[in-house]
């Protein structure tokens, strides 16, 4: 049973940095591609950028490229989202997610992802 627990949600101002840690408990972590999404309430969940079993490939959404970076530490079984220059738009709930092998991940479907975490709400104002 895997369980992904999201924590650094906070609020800031814009133009602030924020970093989101995941942690992934379960059997075989490298077996996933792990990504975060966001979604506002009554909207659909949005992928924000997806990192491979190894953390060779990294992958983002046009609205956060240039700003976030995805990271993972696979001794640690953790994963992190480095969020720099926060725009007000970014104020959302964040969630962890997890890809099994074999899933079709990189574009960030949300149904590819088999796993997710509660969430993490993040506050920007202007």
């Amino acid at each position: 049973q895997v369980t992904l627990v999201e924590s650094g949600g906070d609020s800031a101002q814009a133009g602030e940095s924020l970093r989101l840690a995941c942690l992934f408990s379960g059997p075989d972590f490298t077996d996933y591609a792990m990504a975060w999404f966001r979604q506002n309430p009554g909207k659909q969940r949005e992928g924000v950028s997806a990192i491979s079993w190894t953390g060779e490939s990294t992958y983002y959404a046009d609205s956060v490229e240039g700003r976030f970076t995805v990271s993972r530490d696979n001794a640690k079984n953790m994963i992190y989202l480095q969020m720099n220059r926060l725009l007000p738009q970014d104020r959302v709930r964040y969630f962890c997610a997890a890809a099994a092998y074999g899933r079709r991940w990189r574009g960030m479907p949300p149904d590819q992802y088999d796993y997710w975490g509660q969430g993490t709400q993040v506050t920007v104002s202007s």
